[in-house]
């Protein structure tokens, strides 16, 4: 965690309480004096102080989890970028530790702002008679952004899962869970043949249908989900009365925490951790002991944080060719371009012209931060002659604290600052001025005029090739 001042937050948890700073003190174990100190923002929440907040409030100290990782700052500062304020560092990471209700407000109104722009950019196109743009996947945002804000990790389907899936075995797991559906719940499994669906479930005649081209664990990761939906119905449809999403994210969010449970489910928790600490977090070593896939190793490591229990915070990403991410889990605060295109120099785009290959980068953002980035191309799709084949991209990266703690670390000199590539948030984030590879100037910062200073050239007649 990093040091932060949270006095404001502190403050008002006393007095939503009714409790004075001496009753307060006594209860966190600490001097009235010190306690005074950091409601005045002269002391940081420290980690001891922050665990003593848990025993004593429980989830009411979570804002404070969500104000120290500095993640809502990041948002904030993106969600600002484009409407040109420059705003310092200071002061966005003092209004998100200080009054995380009103950051999160502001992000609300700019996501507000950015679906009426983008509403009344859809209707004057239809006045003019130009074709209908695809109508932006407000929902699917919405859902990323839930698992972002929790880490992705929801502590109640992680647990329930794990006690079930400690039960199965890592062989013949897909048999015996299918044994289990059809014990407990009556449901035979049918395998589905051609083109449709991976799953779909007959209520009335009690058959789920799976893809039969599926592998095992494919075919267990299905039949996880209907299960989910079954025994965790009441979980389920509590969380998402709880997360006051709109009406069309909420079926988004339900699928979504049944995947959750399913993978869950074919991971439990303890095991898993255990054996990616023993192997250093080998990615292709815990597929192959656990006989799953690169991309859902690479999806479960990025869920481990429970609370004492926590594994290396990974950011997980999924790409295509284009650029377009259609997977993004965070663990902690790095921050994901939301305002279009990702840095070129990033590992994850190189990897299209190495498929297969593991590759590895230390990178180092405009702030300073450095991580460790692990990728390699998937594959999806497939199974009989004329099927479609997606490919895509995906990545794995930690902050480089971690780094010691994973094999891909060796012969990289983590600690060695110029051994980092620098790379950015997107060229109209970033602030890279001489960046060989920008593309656009950042956003609220004028264009340099000078073609003897700037590195951006938004248009040349004769392009760069005829000029060599």
């Amino acid at each position: 965690m990093r040091h932060a001042y949270m006095g404001g937050q502190m403050k008002r948890l006393r007095e939503s309480h009714g409790l004075t700073q001496a009753a307060l003190a006594r209860a966190l174990e600490l001097s009235p004096s010190y306690l005074n100190q950091i409601e005045r923002n002269q002391r940081p929440l420290t980690l001891a102080v922050l665990q003593k907040l848990d025993q004593q409030f429980g989830a009411e100290a979570q804002p404070f989890h969500d104000a120290g990782d500095s993640r809502l700052a990041s948002r904030l500062r993106a969600a600002l970028a484009d409407q040109g304020a420059q705003i310092s560092t200071a002061e966005l990471h003092e209004l998100a530790d200080n009054s995380p209700g009103l950051a999160k407000l502001i992000l609300d109104m700019r996501r507000r702002l950015r679906n009426a722009t983008e509403r009344a950019d859809l209707l004057a196109e239809q006045i003019s008679g130009q074709p209908d743009p695809p109508a932006a996947p407000t929902g699917f945002e919405a859902v990323r952004d839930y698992f972002y804000t929790r880490r992705n990790h929801i502590a109640e389907l992680d647990h329930h899962a794990e006690r079930l899936g400690d039960l199965m075995p890592v062989t013949g797991r897909a048999e015996a869970l299918a044994t289990y559906l059809q014990d407990r719940h009556g449901i035979r499994i049918e395998a589905q043949t051609g083109p449709g669906t991976l799953r779909r479930f007959d209520a009335g005649r009690r058959v789920l249908h799976v893809a039969a081209h599926l592998s095992e664990s494919q075919r267990f990761f299905q039949m996880g989900t209907q299960l989910a939906l079954l025994e965790e119905a009441q979980s389920i449809e509590r969380i998402c009365a709880e997360s006051r999403l709109s009406d069309d994210a909420l079926p988004l969010l339900r699928i979504g925490l049944a995947n959750y449970y399913a993978g869950a489910l074919i991971l439990p928790y303890r095991q898993f951790l255990t054996a990616a600490e023993a192997e250093r977090y080998d990615i292709e070593v815990l597929s192959r002991r656990f006989d799953i896939g690169f991309e859902t190793t690479c999806h479960r490591l990025s869920t481990l944080q429970r609370p004492g229990a926590e594994g290396v915070p990974f950011f997980f990403i999924r790409v295509d060719r284009a650029g377009n991410i259609s997977k993004r889990q965070s663990a902690t605060d790095f921050h994901f371009s939301r305002f279009g295109g990702s840095c070129p120099l990033w590992s994850i785009y190189e990897a299209f012209s190495r498929p297969g290959e593991i590759l590895t980068q230390l990178a180092q953002m405009p702030d300073g931060r450095r991580y460790l980035w692990v990728a390699r191309t998937v594959t999806h799709g497939g199974g009989r002659y004329g099927a479609a084949v997606k490919n895509f991209a995906v990545a794995l990266g930690c902050d480089i604290a971690h780094a010691e703690r994973l094999v891909y670390a060796d012969g990289l000199e983590p600690n060695r600052p110029e051994a980092a590539t620098p790379i950015g948030p997107g060229c109209k984030l970033c602030e890279r001025e001489s960046c060989p590879q920008r593309a656009f100037p950042m956003i609220g910062r004028p264009t340099e005029a000078d073609p003897q200073r700037s590195s951006f050239a938004p248009y040349s007649p004769l392009g760069d090739s005829s000029l060599r």
